[in-house]
């Protein structure tokens, strides 16, 4: 990663230039068997299509809050990189009502009503498929990303000393959050091309940062586990060796 890197946007894009095939996030969920793999490539496409769907269609602004009520999931990582793309704060599990706009999963839509302004709604189905039926006041994200152009550029420079994200009570700029992931790759002792296996949740800074922002500013990749409990150590050490993972944090 370049050391002028300044946000995790800056970091994404410098992977990209690096070394767009290699795996990025490999996600399993253990409760349902789903495996999903993103290139470097692939997953900073899916980062474009909704950024331009947060900018575009959302008419997010940087500085505005997003409550993110999502769970460790590849399409949550997209998110994160997505807000810091447009200069949004990423408020995770943060308050609807004292957001500007916010994204959910199936689980926490009651929850979600409370946001007055654009609701975004996700299954969280294998493949990033729809909802059978999309839920009353929400935008369906499989409906609505798939025609969002694939290249993204901000109508205004994000600032890097600006709020990026939120998490557990502490607020970090994009700046801050870039330094913090490089300590933290260091502590777990990565280095480009590690492949990290964890199974911690979105809802504090060491889930996040072991689920995608250290791997990522180390120049590694991510082995993402929901619902690791129910594989079982036999099948945790199967996994270990067939995604070839050089780091754990369970």
């Amino acid at each position: 990663m370049n050391s002028s890197d300044r946000t995790p946007a800056d970091l994404l894009r410098s992977a990209l230039a690096a070394d767009p095939a290699r795996p990025l996030v490999t996600f399993y969920d253990d409760a349902t068997g789903e495996r999903v793999e993103l290139s470097v490539a692939t997953f900073a496409n899916w980062v474009a299509k909704t950024a331009n769907l947060l900018q575009g269609d959302l008419a997010a602004e940087p500085g505005d809050r997003l409550a993110l009520l999502l769970p460790a999931h590849w399409q949550s990582a997209v998110w994160l990189l997505a807000c810091s793309s447009v200069g949004v704060v990423a408020d995770v599990q943060g308050d609807p009502a004292a957001a500007d706009l916010v994204v959910t999963g199936p689980d926490t839509l009651e929850r979600a009503r409370a946001c007055r302004g654009e609701r975004v709604a996700l299954a969280l189905r294998p493949m990033g498929g729809r909802f059978p039926q999309p839920p009353e006041g929400f935008a369906d994200y499989a409906v609505e990303v798939p025609g969002q152009g694939d290249r993204f550029a901000p109508f205004a420079p994000v600032d890097p000393e600006g709020p990026a994200l939120t998490v557990g009570g502490m607020e970090l700029t994009g700046a801050q959050l870039v330094a913090k992931a490089r300590e933290d790759a260091g502590a777990l002792g990565l280095v480009p091309g590690s492949r990290l296996l964890t199974g911690r949740t979105y809802d504090t800074w060491e889930g996040l940062s072991a689920g995608l922002f250290a791997p990522l500013a180390a120049g590694g990749s991510v082995v993402l586990c929901r619902h690791l409990g129910q594989l079982g150590p036999d099948g945790l050490a199967g996994r270990t060796a067939s995604e070839r993972v050089t780091n754990t944090a369970v």
